[in-house]
């Protein structure tokens, strides 16, 4: 069992910066590839990023590629977003989650389903 809880959402101005963090509970987040996905109200969740079990890979959606930064820290259990020059269109529930079901997996999980558990989710708004 993981659990998951993302803090450091919140308001800012379009151009502005926010960084996400994601704390897991359990011994074996260190093992899991993670990722963070988004939804905004009336759309389906959103692929943002992921990341290999041990940080060495990355993959981004082409909407946030080069503004965004996913990262890790696996001796503190925490996944990180840091997002730059954000857009309105960036506004959303961003949600981060791991894939449990397979140890040591790469920066290929772009697909919701892949992922085993979720956290709550934390609202970012981008005025312009």
């Amino acid at each position: 069992q993981v659990q998951l809880a993302e803090s450091g959402g919140g308001l800012v101005q379009a151009g502005g910066s926010l960084r996400l963090s994601c704390a897991a509970t359990g011994r074996t987040f260190s093992r899991y590839a993670a990722g963070w996905f988004r939804q905004a109200p009336g759309k389906e969740r959103e692929f943002v990023a992921t990341i290999a079990w041990n940080g060495g890979s990355t993959n981004y959606a082409d909407s946030v590629k080069g503004r965004f930064t996913i990262s890790r820290d696996n001796a503190k259990n925490t996944l990180y977003l840091q997002m730059n020059s954000l857009k309105s269109e960036d506004t959303a529930v961003y949600y981060c989650a791991v894939v449990a079901r397979a140890w040591y997996g790469g920066s290929y999980y772009a697909n919701s389903d892949a992922y085993d558990y979720w956290g709550q989710g934390t609202q970012v708004t981008v005025s312009s």
